[in-house]
Parts: C-alpha cells; structure tokens; sequence
C-alpha cells in the first residue's frame, strides 16, 4: 500500500519559498561582509568634523583655521566646525584631541609650542604629543622678530650682541611667558653667545608692544604680525628674525642665520588627528589642506600675517619636523634649566 503525504497548499508554498529566499539573500549578505576588503571603512567624514583650536578666537591659529575648515567643508560635503578651546599653554585643546576618537571626526589645528615645547617643559602632561597625536600637515613656517626700541644703540644682532655683551646684566627682554619661543629663542642666542640678559615674561605680544612704546621695556621677542605696524611706523626697530626665512612683509629684516648666529628651528601652524587615525583619512587630508594654500586667498591670508609660504610636506616630512623641533628646544630647556615652576 502506498503511504500519501498531504501536499501543502499554495499559500504555505509560496511562504516557504519566500523563507528560503530570504534565508539565501542573508546568507549571501554574510558572505559578503566576511570577504570585505581589509581596511575598507565606512564613508567618511559621514558627520560633522570638530576642528579643535587652542586659542581664542582671532588668535594666530584660529585666523588659518577658520579658512582651511571652510574650504575643507566644501571639498567633503560636511562642515568642519571650528572649537575654541584656550588655555594651558595648549594642553587643554590639544588633551581633548588626544582623547578623541580615531575616526578623522575629531581634530586639531594648534601652533608648534603646544607640542614640541610643551613636550619637555610641563612635568605633568596629560598626554604624550609624539605617541597620542599624528602629524598631518604644517600650515606655514616662521619665526618671531627680535626688536628693540628705536634709540637702542644696536642695528642689527652683531651689534646688539656685541653692546649687551660689554653690558652684562644691564638689559631685560620681554617675551610671551616662560617657555614661549620667544623666550627660549633669546636662551638659545645666549648659548651661542654668551650674553647676560634677563628674562622678564608677560602673558600676551601686545602688552609687551604697549610697555616698549612706554618705555618700560627696550628689548623683546615678539611675533611677525601685531608688531609689523609699529616697526613701520619707526616706533620699533626689528634687528633679526628667527628661524629659516624672512617674513614677506618685511624682507629687509634678516634671518638670525644669515647674521652669523644660526639658528634653524621655525615657528608653524600645523594639523594633526588622534593616535589611530586611518592612513587614507591622513593622506586626504594633507592633499587637500595643502592644495588649499595655494589658493589667492591663503596667499593673501600669509602675507596679512607676515608669514612665509609653506613648503609643501608629506604626514612623514611634517612628523620628521615635530620630532627634530622637540629635540631641538628640549636641548634649549635642559641645558638652562627652565621649568614653569
């Protein structure tokens, strides 16, 4: 006797046909996603980008910032959205970055003290700047006038060096704080030369502008842009600037280098992205910051700050020049002994 088996009826055919179905497409789904490329990732910037800034607003690196985010927001079709975060010397910025996520969603645009001098002179740091932070690309390469009252007897650093040197102890220099660049650009000169001359910090360039215009103080370092209005008018005198080239707006003030006295550290502005950060996020971004700076308007942005072109780098090339800085001013602070105590 042949044993029959009921049939099923339509309804619960085409519903078991529709559970295989579904069952072979997620399957097929699983395979897929098991033979992904390696390293592939999810689109980015799919989200807004926070560009941390550590200084005020209208502060030297918040003046690049905010044109580099607007352009870079055009280029990925998501804002990059500037975050002041003052204070510190740096650290309190340059911290959130080193915390963030390494997704490319979170990074930093600061000046070189908040990582290369910061890097030996605070004793407690919250984060290491050469492991926690990855060099992206440098905005920019310069460095900070020596300048004198216009009736100081020197006209150029041979001079000022030889005058304070046969005056030990007679003259003060102001700079923007213990450890600014300015501060230990003076102690690196007084390394090579052997002048006595006594530090006397301030907390900003511009208060030092008013006390020299005052009378207060004769000599001081300050920076390339807020002074370069006061020297034109003949009420400071610039004798030398550091670093590797001339400002743009004031090619008659020579480099410390071509004086006689070398001294090859720049100041820069520069971005950099959390440990962990994709290879190909990094490499984006520095293609593209860079092909920005030759735009009319970044031109025109550099010469308004005094401040030379840069030079193109690479991530590498730029992490290079992070790594030689630090070398470079934690000798400075060692070998005199300056701390923030």
């Amino acid at each position: 006797m042949t044993r029959r088996f009921p049939l099923p009826d339509e309804d619960e055919t085409d519903a078991g046909r529709r559970t295989l179905l579904k069952s072979m497409a997620m399957a097929m789904l699983g395979l897929a996603a098991a033979v992904k490329p390696a390293g592939a990732a999810s689109p980015w910037p799919s989200r807004p980008v926070r560009l941390v800034v550590p200084g005020s607003a209208g502060s030297g690196p918040d003046l690049f910032a905010r044109p580099i985010a607007d352009q870079l927001g055009k280029v990925f079709g998501q804002s990059f959205v500037i975050d002041n975060k003052p204070g510190a010397t740096g650290i309190i910025g340059n911290d959130i970055v080193a915390k963030a996520a390494p997704d490319g969603h979170t990074l930093l645009f600061t000046y070189a003290a908040t990582v290369v001098i910061n890097q030996t002179l605070q004793p407690k740091m919250p984060y290491d700047g050469l492991r926690d932070l990855v060099p992206v690309v440098q905005v920019g390469a310069g460095g900070n006038f020596l300048a004198v009252v216009p009736d100081f007897p020197a006209r150029d650093l041979k001079s000022f060096v030889e005058h304070v040197r046969t005056r030990p102890d007679a003259y003060d220099y102001a700079s923007w704080g213990i450890g600014s660049g300015g501060h230990l650009t003076m102690e690196a000169l007084k390394m090579q030369t052997g002048i006595r001359i006594r530090h006397v910090p301030y907390k900003t360039v511009p208060q030092i502008l008013n006390d020299m215009q005052g009378g207060i103080v004769r000599v001081a370092f300050v920076d390339t842009s807020s002074s370069v209005p006061l020297i034109r008018a003949g009420k400071l005198r610039a004798l030398a600037i550091s670093g590797t080239r001339r400002a743009p707006a004031t090619p008659e003030v020579l480099t410390m280098t071509e004086q006689g006295y070398p001294f090859e550290t720049n100041s820069w502005y520069g971005m950099f992205a959390p440990a962990g950060t994709s290879a190909t996020i990094v490499q984006r971004l520095n293609a593209e910051v860079n092909r920005i700076l030759t735009s009319a308007a970044m031109r025109e942005r550099f010469l308004l700050l005094n401040m030379a072109m840069p030079q193109v780098k690479t991530p590498e090339q730029f992490a290079q020049t992070v790594r030689d800085d630090v070398s470079a001013w934690g000798n400075v602070i060692r070998t005199n002994h300056i701390t923030v105590d």
